[in-house]
């Protein structure tokens, strides 16, 4: 055999490796026997006395690779690293997860032990990307043992793990606010949201045990008492004081902290422990406000706009039957928080739609909560939904939230309710009601009066 060259230098070769796709794509390359057989197992083998086919014509002198057309660089990035192996592979293989993926799946199918090895180390040193995952997984298992390293980061995560994880971010995302770890606050609670949802169809990451769902609890309990301790440290303090200094933040970033509490709440179905903490606290919550309206600085947008988030999943709960409520309450939610979303919608909606974007805004935010009013007043008394339906026609922004299907509901079922009733002298009392409703009656058409 000849002495080696370089790779593509004609006049030394004595061996045409050419590559052929499918698609019918020829590469053709100048190298060097000694060199391939040296240090690729595959050439070895086709290049020896024992190849069955050697002996045809121009079967030493050209060999055959198959591969497929987005293949074809990589084949020749191996070929050329074969001529510069040093005694460590690694400081010769090119950088790039991609490359370096590329090369190792050629070095695989052709035998090439010394690059093996290099690349799993490069490939478990550096970051990847998904779409990289999802190919080096492919390639991982034609490769047994040598695997191993790169499997440390591939493996499924044991459950302890996951747990010891989670107590961490929630201990940190429902401590107390500070304005210089609230991003780092927030990328815990993302995270925490993440390991509890449902993904694909695939079951959540993490299923609490008794145990975690009562660190949580216990957790979610500390938040609102913290909470309430603000409100009340800021309804005492001086306005100028709650204006000058961080107070507005501090409050901006407690308020954030419900908002999540109470998404986790839900997934898990806790909501109903913790809502009576907010239904007690909103009418705190609304003091500052009007005490801030009243002040020359006034309220900020960015402090309305979580105030109203945390609201809207409150009473999403409520209108969805999640929390049972008694009918105070539901009406009291409703007194407090619709005048409130009316006035702030307006202001709100220009902040972030100006060219600096004060605030971010959830597109579906005013649709949710303009559902979740309709559906509570729905099921109020007739006598508190008149009363409701009354301050919606008298007010000046009367557009949102659109209470028309209440209105047109209650006039159905005003009309309904009276001649239902009609046959019925004076108003009728809870008994006779009650004894209407379950079949009774003075007469045999009964059931025709109800229709």
């Amino acid at each position: 055999l000849k002495g080696s060259g370089d790779i593509g230098d004609r006049s030394t070769s004595d061996l045409v490796v050419r590559l052929r796709t499918e698609s019918g794509r020829d590469e053709w390359l100048y190298c060097h026997s000694s060199v391939l057989t040296d240090k690729c197992k595959y050439f070895s083998e086709r290049l020896s006395e024992t190849w069955p086919t050697l002996q045809i014509i121009d079967s030493r002198n050209c060999v055959d690779v198959f591969c497929q057309d987005s293949d074809i660089d990589h084949h020749v990035n191996l070929l050329r690293l074969l001529y510069v192996l040093t005694d460590d592979p690694l400081e010769c293989i090119p950088h790039g997860v991609t490359n370096v993926l590329g090369i190792l799946k050629v070095a695989v199918n052709l035998s090439c032990s010394q690059l093996i090895p290099a690349c799993v180390q490069y490939i478990e040193a550096v970051p990847w990307e998904e779409a990289e995952e999802d190919e080096i997984l492919k390639i991982i298992p034609k490769i047994g043992s040598l695997a191993e390293p790169i499997l440390g980061r591939l493996k499924p995560v044991d459950k302890s793990i996951v747990e010891k994880i989670f107590v961490s971010a929630v201990q940190f995302a429902t401590s107390l606010p500070h304005l210089d770890s609230n991003h780092i606050k927030a990328s815990a609670q993302d995270q925490i949201e993440y390991l509890l949802t449902e993904e694909d169809d695939d079951e959540p990451l993490l299923t609490p045990g008794d145990d975690i769902l009562s660190l949580l609890r216990d957790s979610m309990k500390r938040l609102f008492y913290k909470f309430d301790d603000r409100l009340n440290s800021l309804l005492q303090m001086p306005l100028q004081s709650i204006s000058e200094g961080n107070e507005m933040k501090l409050f901006e970033s407690h308020l954030s902290d419900l908002s999540w509490a109470f998404l986790i709440l839900n997934k898990l179905d806790m909501m109903p422990e913790f809502i009576s903490h907010w239904v007690d606290g909103s009418e705190k919550v609304l003091q500052i406000f009007e005490r801030l309206m009243s002040s020359e600085d006034g309220v900020t947008t960015e402090a309305s706009l979580k105030a109203i988030e945390a609201s809207a999943k409150v009473l999403e709960a409520i209108s969805y039957g999640t929390v049972i409520l008694p009918t105070q309450r539901r009406l009291q939610n409703v007194k407090l928080w619709l005048p409130f979303v009316r006035k702030m919608r307006p202001v709100i909606d220009k902040a972030s739609s100006s060219e600096n974007q004060k605030v971010k805004l959830d597109g579906d935010l005013w649709q949710s909560l303009e559902a979740s009013f309709v559906s509570i007043i729905l099921g109020l008394p007739s006598g508190d939904q008149a009363g409701i339906i009354t301050e919606w026609l008298s007010d000046a922004n009367v557009r949102y939230p659109d209470l028309r299907e209440v209105f047109e509901m209650w006039c159905h079922r005003a009309r309904m309710a009276k001649k239902r009733f009609g046959n019925i002298a004076g108003n009728p009392s809870d008994g006779v009601i009650t004894n209407i409703v379950a079949g009774g009656g003075t007469n045999d058409n009964m059931d025709d009066s109800l229709a």
